[in-house]
């Protein structure tokens, strides 16, 4: 009974939100066009597409999340051919990564907001599937009671837990609990993320420790040479580094960092990569406020020797991006975001330099920054210093190099672990 009073308030309070919903997209459509386009499927209006073969569903909420999907899908796309899958995501840059991936291979839509009737709509359109994917932690009470109602596997993905958001979820156990005791399974990253779920009342049997997929990362065999190519256009022996995914307040920080280290490494170069693609041009114009002759990537102009700051304003390249650069500096981690993947600099052999809120990854920064792979700071001096001693001692950042690389390979196999959990229920 608890539970559904619980359910309840929040349904309650979803729909009186809805009014802040309708401008939320509208304001940041006034960055990024897409948050204008198909709200029908954010409400589940869109047309049927009942497949005649019950289909695997699988949700990744954002780019990030649909990234390391991708190797899931491909793996369920070629052991079975005849399946069809639907993905789903709630954002533009994650629905552009589908479509850039897969084209029409895979059917999409935008996951609908959680309200019981938008679920109503969307199983009338879609029928019903074999089972649902959720990958991380995407925790929509009424589309895991829908899916209870008829019968649907659901399975948690790749799911982490940090410490913050379990002490959030405690403050609703009434609600929570039942919710993650009506998934089928949960896959966790790590022992840490398992132990988080079971105290908030999941069964330990419905609980997997698989490791996080995101170490089975594929470098693209031609990676190196585009690199090479590209960073042969700035000049040889620039020391060049990478800031990515940073978010506002971020970038501030860091080309102040970049001038200190101009004041030791004059040829230096900076290549920015702003997380959220609806700031690529305010970005852009304040770092050519700050004095700083930047190339944007979108321009496919490739820079020069009078570049400073080569931007990263497409999607889908920041491996690339990662593989132009020397030292790498992971975003989020300087305002309490809660930091971004650093799997991709450290597969590329990058050595790792990141602010203080990591809570997203924590477990594996500790492991990297207990093998010395990666550096955690709070202030801009400690940062300019660092990337001034790894910049000036190459041996040094080969040596970080391999053990990022041995830290990688020994940590893959997560996405067969958690692939043979799903497979029995196909």
């Amino acid at each position: 009974m608890r539970y559904h009073l619980w359910r309840f308030f929040y349904t309650s309070l979803l729909y009186l939100l809805i009014p802040l919903l309708i401008v939320r997209l509208i304001w940041r459509g006034f960055y990024a066009r897409a948050y204008w386009q198909r709200w029908g499927e954010r409400f589940g209006f869109f047309p049927v597409m009942s497949p005649q073969t019950p289909f695997i569903w699988i949700h990744a909420v954002s780019f990030g999340e649909m990234q390391a999907a991708i190797p899931l899908i491909q793996l369920l796309r070629t052991d079975y051919p005849n399946i069809p899958i639907l993905v789903t995501t709630m954002t533009p840059t994650g629905s552009q990564r589908v479509r850039a991936v897969f084209g029409d291979s895979v059917a999409h839509v935008y996951l609908p907001y959680d309200f019981p009737d938008a679920w109503q709509r969307f199983f009338q359109r879609i029928g019903k599937p074999r089972l649902l994917i959720l990958m991380e932690t995407e925790l929509w009470v009424n589309l895991i009671a829908a899916c209870e109602q008829r019968h649907i596997p659901v399975f948690l993905a790749n799911a982490r837990l940090s410490a913050r958001s379990a002490r959030g979820y405690q403050r609703i156990r009434g609600l929570i609990s039942p919710t993650l005791q009506k998934l089928t399974l949960i896959a966790a990253q790590n022992m840490e993320d398992a132990e988080r779920f079971m105290v908030l009342g999941v069964n330990p049997e419905q609980v997997h420790v698989t490791g996080s997929i995101k170490f089975d990362l594929h470098l693209p065999e031609q990676l190196t040479e585009q690199a090479n190519l590209l960073r042969a256009q700035w000049g040889e022996n620039r020391p060049v580094w990478i800031a990515a995914s940073t978010h506002s307040g971020e970038e501030a920080l860091l080309l102040r960092v970049f001038a200190q280290v101009r004041q030791v490494l004059p040829t230096a170069l900076l290549i920015l990569v702003p997380r959220h693609p609806e700031r690529f041009n305010q970005v852009a114009q304040y770092c050519e406020q700050q004095g700083f002759v930047i190339c944007r990537r979108s321009q496919k102009n490739r820079g020069d020797l009078t570049t400073d700051v080569y931007f990263g304003d497409t999607m889908g390249e920041l491996l690339l991006l990662y593989a132009c650069a020397d030292i790498s500096v992971v975003g989020g981690s300087f305002v309490p975001v809660g930091g971004h993947n650093p799997l991709e600099p450290a597969a590329l052999g990058l050595p790792i330099i990141t602010g203080e809120y990591v809570f997203n990854f924590s477990d594996i920064y500790k492991q990297l920054i207990k093998i010395g792979v990666a550096q955690q700071f709070k202030h801009e001096a400690e940062v300019a210093n660092a990337l001034c001693d790894w910049l000036t001692n190459p041996a040094h950042c080969q040596e970080v190099g391999r053990k990022a690389r041995d830290f990688i390979h020994k940590n893959r196999g997560a996405l067969f672990r958690l692939y043979h959990l799903i497979t029995p229920w196909l």
